[in-house]
């Protein structure tokens, strides 16, 4: 959860470390730290809270001219947020430091063993520990990468690491096992982070090290060793197409503003190369040589669970495939995964790292199910283990709170149930060209009524600001948008929502509705448009106020209805997405609340 990040080269290593430690905020923002080796002494600086208090404190010390540093902005996992907790931890004997993203799980039965040979521990952390199991090692191995070696084969559970050490002041160490770790390779420079917006203003080559590998990273070159027997391993590299300009505000107030406005960018992206506007045709060359699945399995979490329940209603109403949606930290618990022939699996996930997802992978696969993954990362744990990956080129997103990720994972699974539509003969060709044509007109329609949907939640969040309590409700594919509405709101403003099917109401809900207790409902020009609307009136009889989201010319009566444009069901949900959104961007905005670091919440859930 936590971001690293390590530089060893030709430039003053700390401002370098900092800026991209600036980009990594979003990974985790209670506590921050850095290391830097200098004039024959390892030397920590860390605080408390965000960034900037770590940058007040360096601004104190005197000019660091120290070429190789790391530093690390945490996700609290083990012991309270605080400066003692904070990354780096050294060793005892002050020779060693490690920064760290994930959880130790054998920690504590490392730690009775090494306070038995006198170790004193300063932290709570399960981190603190494996630095001094690292010095222990050192005793009795040969060099620092046995001796790291020797440690994380002792260790258990999931990490992405840097090491340093007086041994080798000049060098970076560094391992990964399910935790999300880039080699970034420059000219006379090489940086080792968590995330590939940490050096892009530096280098766009990568090469992603893999589970159960050590790197040792100098300014001129480096090494990549395999854990088990320190072989070296070979890697190609690759080069990352974003820029560092994808990853800055470009002037707007938060991250999440911006990445809510780069959706019809997103959209036109994800269309580029897998559909044709002028013959209104899908090409999915990534799926060409599997047979169409007989029964999906849709298995995320969060946001990309919402994503897996609106793509079910396309699956299963233009492809005709059966679909279960399952929450991968449910599924991966099954007692018994029963598989049968010609079932798939696709898991979802912005990052690729989703702890959680990529268990449940693991364990299709280990009943032998067929598996896919849905994700924005190249190169990142999910793509690398599925049998294969669509991805969905949202390019890099920081803010927490995901937007164009969901919007990006929505457009791929259209475009999934489209192309397997037409290889299934379940549409014809010109229903085909009908949806792609629909799709296509989406990037100029966001691009030109964004601007109004934002002022139309500015306009109701002064209305309804006051309130502590929502419901979201809809029917058919507006449920899942109804869930990701009432989620967006929660973890912005901690406003308390509850995402409802709107024909649960009467089962129960209904018994919360009072002045107090406003529903936000979506009722779309569709089928089931009476259905909502009479949920609208039974919320309105119990004196509840009701948003209405809907569509031109739909005969509605409620406190304030909200109209955005319509098109072609389902695909409207692209449009009311951005706008279930921006209503809960502004509120918090309009509140007062951290937009792009909500409390307690990390971008990627790497761990349990």
């Amino acid at each position: 959860m936590c971001g690293i990040i390590g530089y060893v080269g030709h430039r003053p290593a700390v401002p370098v470390v900092m800026e991209g430690l600036g980009r990594l905020e979003y990974r985790g923002y209670d506590s921050a730290g850095i290391a830097w080796i200098w004039q024959g002494a390892l030397n920590i600086a860390r605080a408390s809270g965000k960034l900037s208090a770590l940058e007040s404190k360096l601004a104190t010390m005197p000019a660091i001219m120290a070429t190789c540093a790391m530093g690390h902005t945490r996700w609290a996992t083990h012991g309270e947020p605080c400066e003692r907790n904070a990354h780096p931890h050294q060793s005892n004997d002050a020779k060693i430091a490690i920064i760290h993203n994930g959880i130790i799980e054998n920690y504590q039965s490392i730690k009775n063993s090494l306070q038995q040979k006198g170790y004193i521990f300063k932290s709570d952390t399960d981190t603190e520990v494996l630095v001094n199991l690292i010095a222990e090692k050192r005793k009795t191995e040969p060099d620092m990468l046995h001796a790291f070696a020797a440690a994380l084969n002792e260790a258990r559970g999931a990490y992405a690491l840097c090491v340093m050490s007086l041994d080798e002041p000049d060098v970076i160490y560094a391992a990964r096992a399910s935790a999300p770790l880039i080699l970034g390779i420059g000219t006379g420079e090489n940086f080792i982070a968590s995330d590939i917006p940490a050096f892009l203003p530096y280098t766009r080559n990568v090469i992603f090290i893999e589970d159960g590998e050590i790197a040792r990273v100098k300014a001129s070159d480096f090494e990549i060793y395999a854990l088990d027997g320190l072989q070296t391993v070979e890697h190609a590299e690759q080069t990352v197409q974003w820029d560092i300009q994808a990853a800055q505000k470009d002037g707007y107030r938060h991250f999440m503003l911006k990445e809510i406005f780069e959706q019809p960018r997103v959209i036109s992206d994800g269309l580029t190369g897998r559909a044709d506007a002028c013959s209104g045709t899908v090409s999915m060359p990534e799926l060409d040589n599997m047979p169409v699945p007989e029964k999906l399995h849709i298995v995320a979490c969060g946001t990309s669970y919402h994503s897996g329940l609106w793509a079910r209603h396309l699956l299963e109403g233009i492809a005709e495939i059966p679909v279960q949606v399952d929450i991968a930290s449910e599924f991966r618990y099954r007692e018994k995964l029963l598989a049968s022939p010609g079932e798939n699996a696709i898991f979802i996930s912005q990052s690729g790292e989703t702890a959680d997802t990529l268990a449940a992978l693991r364990l299709a696969k280990k009943h032998g199910l067929p598996v896919m993954g849905l994700c924005n990362v190249v190169g990142s744990s999910i793509a690398r283990e599925a049998d294969m990956t669509v991805f969905t080129q949202a390019g890099p997103e920081i803010s927490v709170a995901s937007t164009k990720a969901m919007a990006s994972q929505m457009l791929a699974l259209a475009l999934m149930a489209i192309y397997w539509g037409r290889r299934k003969n379940t549409i014809t060709s010109a229903q085909c060209k009908e949806l792609v044509s629909s799709l296509f007109s989406l990037p100029r329609l966001l691009d030109d009524n964004l601007p109004q949907m934002r002022e139309k939640a500015r306009e109701l969040v002064q209305k309804y600001a006051t309130f502590h309590n929502f419901f979201y409700i809809g029917r058919g594919f507006c449920y899942p948008l109804a869930l990701e509405g009432a989620l967006k709101l929660k973890e912005l403003s901690y406003i308390h929502a509850e995402g409802y099917a709107a024909g649960e109401m009467k089962h129960g809900p209904i018994a919360l509705i009072d002045p107090s207790f406003p529903t936000f409902a979506i009722a779309l020009e569709n089928e089931l448009f009476p259905k909502v609307k009479s949920n609208i009136v039974e919320a309105e009889a119990r004196a509840g106020k009701v948003i209405v989201l809907t569509n031109p010319g739909m005969e509605v009566k409620a406190d304030d209805i909200w109209v955005i444009p319509g098109v072609k069901s389902p695909l409207a949900g692209l449009v009311v997405l951005p706008a279930l959104q921006l209503f809960s961007y502004e509120m918090a905005d309009y509140l007062g609340k951290d937009v792009d670091q909500p409390r307690n919440l990390a971008k990627s859930v790497t761990v349990e």
